[in-house]
């Protein structure tokens, strides 16, 4: 499932982060990369554990657990403490596959990777290039998305980053490990709970409401670990 998620941050939050990146300490991106991955990465990141880094990832983890679509879609266990990125003309990353686990800096707890998120914090017409493309079954998806919008897909999926080649992109990566591993499972409770919502809204009182939330949650008990 790709899912575009709109509006996580506000415009205030994006400033923010903004204005805490242009001060942060940038260090080469392989620094976090996979063996095969370093090979096609070429990029710049904050380095882990930074004071901005984490008032920016604070910020964004509160807005992804208050932000329904998110939390309908992924149905987070662990949220990986997010990292942030930065491509400058030429810079790209090549096709690859994220790691399936992700171990949290300096610490012992380790982050099964389920979905993979990019959280956008240019605009769109701040760069050029720099679209990240997702594939999957129904082909190669190209997303390039307004700053505060966020992408989030199976962390299966193979994707890159294609070479800017005006301005700069800046952007917030992280993984996420779902109380349902399995993607297809996890996509049969998102539709089913947004038809849910659906039917509610249409028809508040119908008793079927019940009846299909009795479902989802039944069916969450049966594939959920938590």
């Amino acid at each position: 499932m790709l899912l575009h998620v709109p509006r996580v941050l506000t415009e205030t939050q994006v400033a923010r982060g903004r204005a805490l990146l242009d001060d942060a300490k940038w260090v080469d991106g392989r620094m976090t990369a996979g063996h095969l991955s370093a090979k096609a990465k070429h990029n710049l990141q904050v380095a882990e554990g930074t004071p901005e880094a984490r008032e920016m990832g604070e910020v964004i983890v509160t807005a992804l657990e208050r932000n329904p679509l998110f939390m309908s879609a992924a149905l987070p266990l662990r949220v990986f403490p997010p990292l942030f990125n930065r491509y400058e003309p030429g810079m790209a990353f090549g096709a690859h596959v994220d790691n399936a686990i992700r171990q949290v800096a300096a610490s012992p707890l380790r982050v099964r990777t389920d979905l993979s998120a990019t959280l956008f914090l240019s605009a769109p017409e701040e760069y050029d290039g720099g679209e990240l493309v997702v594939d999957d079954t129904y082909g190669a998806h190209s997303v390039k998305l307004p700053a505060g919008d966020m992408i989030l897909y199976p962390a299966t999926s193979l994707h890159r980053v294609t070479p800017v080649t005006r301005g700069v992109r800046l952007a917030s990566i992280f993984w996420v490990q779902s109380m349902v591993r399995d993607d297809g499972e996890r996509s049969l409770l998102f539709d089913l709970d947004m038809a849910i919502s659906q039917v509610s809204e249409a028809t508040p009182d119908n008793p079927g409401v019940v009846a299909l939330t009795s479902c989802y949650h039944n069916l969450l008990r049966r594939w959920a670990d938590a």
